[in-house]
């Protein structure tokens, strides 16, 4: 893609978040794009967001092998942005026209007390990114594409380099309050019950995730190293979901029991 096919398509995404409505898939519209253009995309929108005033809240990892993947054509995890404006309290409210047709799914949050940045040909361990992490939690995260999943008039679904592009779709997340520290419980088997309007809709475990959600944080570090970043102090990292999509219609309320890390829950308007 042009430079100039990339800023198009940022203006496309902004505007069509701004106007609650989707928009065809990317991939149609330019059917040489890669994943390099995609996240170039992504950096397009993340740069008007950060003129906008917004904040970066931190990092979402995304597209995990064996959660839906396979079904996209891809096999390598994905990275996201999350912006201060998508925080929810848990127990809040949603507000009417906030989001279009959500689906949220259950995923554990890493909340950083010191930056983690590795090398850019690697070299950083599971210890290292454990030293860093101040405390987990549960969350929610609130998906809201501003891409059609699948265009009306050829049937071209959307792809993973869609999905990156806009940002994995994210429209907002939700913290719990229960706060542990990643040594004192086994992320593989964190567990997520996930419930609409009060009837179980999806489980899932931590082991679904790389099978340990600390492996996605260090690819999420290497990843984020080759392009001179880093997760910075005070910033949230959202490991991937653990439980496929569930709907959240207007007027419902989706609760995930994560068991001994604790619940956490948002009400659609």
């Amino acid at each position: 893609m042009t430079p100039d096919n990339i800023h198009q398509a940022a203006r496309d995404l902004v505007e069509a978040e701004r106007a609650g409505q989707q928009i065809g898939p990317l991939s149609l519209a330019y059917p040489q794009m890669d994943r390099a253009d995609a996240y170039a995309i992504q950096a397009a929108v993340t740069t008007a967001k950060l003129v906008d005033r917004r904040r970066i809240l931190g990092w979402q990892i995304g597209l995990m092998p064996g959660r839906g993947q396979s079904a996209l054509g891809g096999d390598t995890p994905s990275r996201g942005v999350l912006f201060d404006d998508m925080l929810f309290e848990t127990g809040g409210v949603v507000p009417e026209g906030r989001v279009g047709s959500p689906c949220v799914t259950a995923e554990i949050a890493f909340v950083m007390k010191a930056p983690l940045k590795a090398t850019p040909s690697g070299g950083i361990t599971r210890e290292e990114v454990v030293d860093a992490i101040d405390y987990i939690c549960p969350a929610l995260r609130l998906l809201d594409p501003r891409i059609r999943q699948t265009d009306p008039e050829t049937g071209q679904r959307r792809t993973p380099c869609d999905i990156i592009a806009d940002n994995a779709g994210t429209a907002g997340i939700v913290l719990g309050e229960t706060h542990r520290s990643p040594r004192l419980i086994d992320l593989r088997w964190v567990g997520a019950i996930v419930a609409r309007d009060g009837e179980v809709e999806e489980t899932g475990l931590g082991a679904s995730v790389l099978n340990d959600p600390v492996a996605g944080m260090v690819w999420l570090a290497e990843r984020m190293a080759q392009n001179g970043h880093r997760i910075d102090a005070g910033q949230v990292v959202l490991s991937g979901s653990l439980v496929r999509p569930v709907g959240g219609p207007r007027g419902s309320i989706i609760e995930a029991d994560f068991g001994a890390l604790g619940d956490v829950a948002i009400t659609f308007a």
